[in-house]
């Protein structure tokens, strides 16, 4: 007979289903709409408002719009619904702008391959050391096929260039250029070197000064006055780099307080255990101070991407630049320009909403790792 002490093999348990459901529609409209009363009068204010106005809109957009490109059918259509037409008549003046009819086959192609290289940017997979090499290569492959002049390619200005092609090129490369500016510019305001930290100050607070309408001015009508005789820099790299010094002075600011959070204990652990300088910040400091700042840094980039648009005061025809080129230039879908700015809107939306949706997964993995 087994005496009682011997040990007995521990069971545990079958998990129960929770007596409340945590999951899906219900749960979260119960969470977010329904949480007290206030939430619930807000919520039915705003559905009651969606009610009325959702009908008339429909109605405009959609059931009595025009969709051909058709001049007259729109002029009748006034006040009814809208003309969607004028989009179909002028995408690809607001796509590409002034370059070539014949040759807009190029920038298409250039600005697939350049959204392609910012999706495979965010996919982990494809954080390998030649990540750096195929941007090179992809950078190289849009500037070929934009100016032309190599590969039986006719040449094309620079001041031809437009559309959407101009405009995710001036962010992708301002953004890129910036980043590693920001970071230099960030330790340098907290270094110990007064002549260094000085000319961070001076740089940044100058910078944060002025518009950045100013900023372009000054890089596109002042700096070739400062020239010498005979030398010319292109406007659209004059362009880049106003864009590139006035998105770094903010994001240098925004790593600035990323570094101010690290505990200074942290510091001291370094020192202890003989890091340099340039370990610590590498190894240390500054993966953590980024990871603080990923929603900041974010909203910087989305903000450079819209930034954009003011390149039109220099003759830089961009997404805006060149939907108003092409309503300007055409009287008979000049009334019609709403729809046009709808559809520009559309295209900023899809943009920054990817950004901010891809921020909120970065900021998704931060937590997990975190968390083990």
């Amino acid at each position: 007979m087994p005496s009682s002490s011997s040990s007995s093999t521990f069971v545990p348990i079958a998990p129960r289903p929770s007596p409340v459901r945590t999951t899906g529609l219900v749960p979260w409209a119960r969470q977010n709409l329904f949480a007290d009363w206030r939430s619930t009068l807000t919520t039915l204010f705003v559905a009651g408002l969606l009610l009325y106005a959702l009908p008339g809109a429909a109605n405009w957009a959609l059931f009595q719009s025009v969709f051909r490109a058709d001049a007259d059918a729109c002029q009748a259509a006034r006040g009814i619904g809208a003309c969607w037409g004028v989009v179909t008549e002028k995408y690809r003046i607001i796509l590409f702008g002034r370059y070539p009819y014949d040759e807009q086959w190029r920038p298409l192609v250039a600005t697939l391959l350049m959204v392609g290289g910012l999706v495979l940017s965010c996919i982990p997979f494809f954080w390998k050391p030649w990540l750096a090499a195929m941007w090179v290569a992809i950078l190289a492959m849009f500037f070929a096929l934009m100016g032309g002049g190599v590969l039986g390619l006719s040449p094309v200005r620079t001041d031809l260039w437009g559309g959407l092609p101009l405009t995710v090129m001036l962010a992708t490369l301002s953004i890129f250029m910036a980043f590693p500016i920001a970071i230099v510019v960030a330790l340098g305001r907290r270094s110990q070197l007064p002549a260094i930290r000085s000319a961070c100050v001076i740089y940044i607070e100058l910078i944060r000064g002025v518009p950045l309408i100013s900023v372009l001015f000054m890089a596109s009508f002042m700096f070739p006055l400062f020239m010498p005789q005979g030398v010319s820099v292109d406007v659209l790299v004059r362009v880049i780099a106003g864009i590139t010094l006035f998105a770094a002075a903010y994001m240098a600011e925004i790593i600035r307080g990323g570094l101010q959070a690290i505990p200074k204990g942290q510091l001291e652990a370094a020192d202890t255990l003989g890091l340099s300088y340039w370990q610590t910040q590498r190894k240390i400091v500054l993966p953590q101070a980024l990871a603080m700042v990923v929603p900041s840094m974010m909203n910087n980039f989305i903000s450079i991407f819209k930034d954009t648009s003011l390149v039109t005061i220099v003759s830089l025809y961009e997404l805006t630049g060149a939907l108003a080129l092409a309503l300007n230039s055409d009287v008979n879908w000049r009334p019609f320009k709403i729809e046009a700015y709808l559809f520009i809107t559309l295209v900023y939306f899809a943009f920054c909403f990817s950004m901010s949706r891809y921020s909120l997964w970065v900021e998704k993995q931060l937590n997990a790792s975190k968390a083990r």
